[in-house]
C-alpha cells in the first residue's frame, strides 16, 4: 500500500516527497568514517579550562553535605560549582535539580559537582577531594513501582495532573492524560475481536558517534561560540 491508498490528510496531503524515501548523499559521513570529522572536544584554544562531573553512585539518596574546600585549594582548580551556586527556582526546583542536585539524588549518575580546571587531570584529581555525605534511601527502579502505592516519592514537591486538572497529589505520577479518537464506544461494540493488551515503551535516544562533551568559548565580541 502507498501513500496515495490513504485517505489524503494533513500529514499526508504531499506525496511527492523529494528527499523523504530517497537515500541522499551525507555530506560529512566520509569524513566521519574516515576519523577527519572534527568535534567538541578536538577545538583547542589557549588557555581553556577543563570540567568534569562529579557524579552520584546512589540511585536515590539524601545529600547530608558536600565539602568542596579540598578540591577549591587544589592548585590548576579555577572554580567549583555546586547546586547551591544557582539561582533559587522554588516553582522549577525539578528543572535545576536535573543539572545539579541540590538536596537528593535521583539516579546512579546524576550529577553533583563541577570542577573547572587548568588540565583534566587536575579536574579528576579535584573530584577525587570533593567529600559528599549521603543517606542512602530505598529506589524506584521500574514503572510499576514507582506507580504502586507507598512508592518512596522522587519529587516531593511535585503533584500529578489528572487528566489536565492539578489534583494536588503528590505521586511519582506526573500526568495521567487520555487519547481519544472517534466513537470508542462504537468502536468496541461494532468490533468483530477485542486484542487488550498492556504495552510500554523503551526510552529511546539518538547515537552519538562522539562523546558527550563539547568545547565553549567566550570572545571579546561577547559572544559564546560553541562546539
Amino acid at each position: 500500500m502507498t501513500t496515495a491508498d490513504y485517505e489524503r490528510n494533513m500529514i499526508l496531503s504531499n506525496v511527492d516527497y523529494k528527499v523523504l524515501g530517497t537515500r541522499p548523499v551525507r555530506h560529512d559521513g566520509a569524513d566521519k568514517v574516515t576519523g577527519r570529522a572534527i568535534y567538541g572536544a578536538d577545538f583547542d584554544a589557549s588557555g581553556l579550562l577543563h570540567g568534569k562531573i562529579l557524579r552520584s553512585p546512589h540511585a536515590h539518596a539524601k545529600i547530608v553535605s558536600i565539602d568542596t574546600s579540598k578540591a577549591e585549594a587544589l592548585e590548576g582548580v579555577k572554580a567549583v560549582a555546586t547546586a547551591a551556586d544557582f539561582p533559587q527556582t522554588d516553582d522549577k526546583k525539578w528543572v535545576r535539580d536535573n543539572i545539579l542536585a541540590s538536596d537528593k539524588v535521583l539516579y546512579a549518575g546524576h550529577a553533583i559537582a563541577g570542577v573547572a580546571a587548568a588540565s583534566p587531570h587536575v579536574a579528576e584529581e579535584a573530584l577525587a577531594l570533593i567529600e559528599v555525605k549521603y543517606e542512602v534511601l530505598e529506589p524506584v527502579l521500574t514503572t510499576q513501582e514507582a506507580m504502586a502505592d507507598g512508592a518512596p516519592i522522587l519529587h516531593e514537591g511535585l503533584t500529578t495532573k489528572e487528566l489536565g486538572e492539578d489534583s494536588g497529589v503528590v505521586s511519582n505520577t506526573a500526568d495521567h492524560f487520555q487519547h481519544v479518537k472517534g466513537d470508542v464506544t462504537k468502536g468496541f461494540e461494532d468490533a468483530d475481536v477485542i486484542v487488550e493488551r498492556e504495552y510500554n515503551t523503551a526510552m529511546v535516544h539518538q547515537g552519538y558517534i562522539e562523546p558527550h562533551n563539547g568545547t565553549a568559548l567566550w570572545n571579546t565580541d561577547g559572544r559564546l561560540h560553541v562546539w
